[in-house]
């Protein structure tokens, strides 16, 4: 039995039972947003070892780090590191993106070792498959391609990105409308060359109930991946992108109606008035089904900064009813990501999250910011510290300029507003 089906026949199970207590809602709403699409709980019933995360409406909004090799740099034990950086900076799930060097025992160790979901894009490893034995990717075989989704299912992986609006239609809108970047999705451009190339529809999309029947006995979340995301802000929500979310739409009513858990991905680059009206297109044609989102980046000139543009696209992504980001690093378009880039991306993404909840009213989420603010209220820089999303930066920046029993910092010294206004109130006080 998968979560939907356990939900929608009334049956309680753990995972909803744990994923209740971690977000401080009631059972009831958990059973009911997983039973009606509009909450995921992301654990395959094979990969136990970790919590299960629930993602979806009126949850704390979740963050995911994508890691992984490319040929370029191809190291298992760089990846472990980087897998246990994103889940120390405070990462709920990750995805293996290998592309490089020896993938199946890269995305098993990151299994055995990780304590938080993850994610693939199983098409990345029948890319690779075809190529080695070869042939272009436009000659990958759809029975390849079918095997790796069913065995990386079998090893634990707990949801897949699965391309299955590129299509036809979709590839042919794109021909006729036309596009400054074209398709930037690395899987979207795959299966959009092999269906030119074969001149055949997408074999994700046509033999879409076999894909059901892998993730119902894994209890896989299906993450329907959004291949005609706009890589420049010139091209967002234009008719390519709109016409696979109509697909992918449809394909989670196919979906639910199997008991099959889906996610449906989203752009991408997005002007910043552009962003709530995403959110809101998706809600709306996915009858709320979780929306997993990449930043949005709000511009496309900022390489090296591209944390902090995607972290003001996932704020208002996040404000408009997004459930998960997937982070994005300092170093998104220039290079792999190093431990840094890492620990940036997620922590950036954890900022536009927390934003997102407290305008969302998520239960507990302002508590945090109320806090905070009384213990700079008294001054209490120990208190703040540990308080704070990244209490090692936050540390060694307050003790590299002021010894740590002073009660003020360098920015007003001797000046600060607090203790000074606090003084006067109270001597105001005892005068009453």
């Amino acid at each position: 039995m998968t979560q939907i089906i356990e939900a929608q026949k009334g049956n309680t199970t753990p995972e909803m039972e744990a994923v209740a207590r971690a977000e401080g809602v009631s059972l009831e709403h958990i059973m009911q947003g997983v039973a009606d699409g509009t909450i995921v709980i992301t654990r395959n019933r094979v990969h136990g070892s970790i919590a299960p995360c629930g993602i979806g409406r009126g949850l704390r909004t979740k963050i995911n780090a994508n890691i992984g090799t490319s040929k370029d740099r191809m190291s298992v034990g760089e990846e472990i590191d980087k897998l246990k950086a994103a889940v120390s900076a405070g990462a709920d799930a990750v995805m293996d993106l290998s592309t490089g060097g020896p993938i199946v025992e890269i995305r098993k160790e990151i299994l055995k070792q990780s304590t938080v979901a993850v994610g693939t894009v199983p098409i990345y490893q029948a890319a690779v498959e075809t190529v080695e034995q070869g042939k272009s990717i436009v000659q990958m075989d759809p029975e390849l391609l079918f095997r790796v989704i069913e065995e990386q299912a079998a090893e634990g992986v707990d949801f897949v990105t699965v391309h299955c609006g590129v299509t036809l239609g979709s590839v042919e809108r794109l021909k006729r409308q036309g596009r400054l970047m074209d398709v930037v999705s690395r899987g979207g451009a795959f299966l959009l060359e092999w269906i030119i190339y074969n001149d055949t529809e997408n074999p994700l999309y046509t033999h879409y109930d076999r894909l059901i029947d892998i993730a119902k006995r894994y209890d896989l979340t299906l993450s329907l991946g959004d291949g005609m995301r706009p890589g420049s802000v010139a091209d967002a929500t234009d008719r390519a992108q709109i016409e696979e979310l109509i697909t992918l739409g449809e394909l989670r009513d196919v979906a639910l109606d199997a008991g099959v858990q889906v996610m449906i991905e989203g752009p991408g680059h997005v002007p910043i008035q552009q962003v709530e009206t995403n959110i809101k297109i998706q809600k709306a044609l996915c009858k709320g089904a979780p929306f997993y989102v990449l930043g949005p980046l709000v511009t496309d000139v900022a390489p090296g900064y591209d944390h902090l543009t995607s972290a003001i696209g996932g704020a208002i992504a996040g404000m408009a009813g997004a459930d998960f980001l997937c982070y994005v690093t300092p170093s998104e378009h220039l290079r792999l990501p190093d431990l840094d880039d890492v620990r940036e991306g997620v922590i950036a993404s954890r900022i536009a999250a927390h934003a997102a909840d407290i305008a969302k009213g998520v239960p507990g989420a302002m508590d945090w910011d109320r806090e905070m603010s009384k213990r700079r209220k008294a001054l209490d820089w120990q208190g703040q510290i540990e308080l704070s999303i990244n209490p090692e930066k936050a540390r060694r920046l307050r003790e590299s300029s002021l010894p740590k029993e002073s009660d003020v910092c360098t920015m007003c010294g001797e000046f600060c507003a607090m203790k000074g206004v606090s003084e006067y109130l109270k001597k105001e006080s005892v005068k009453k």
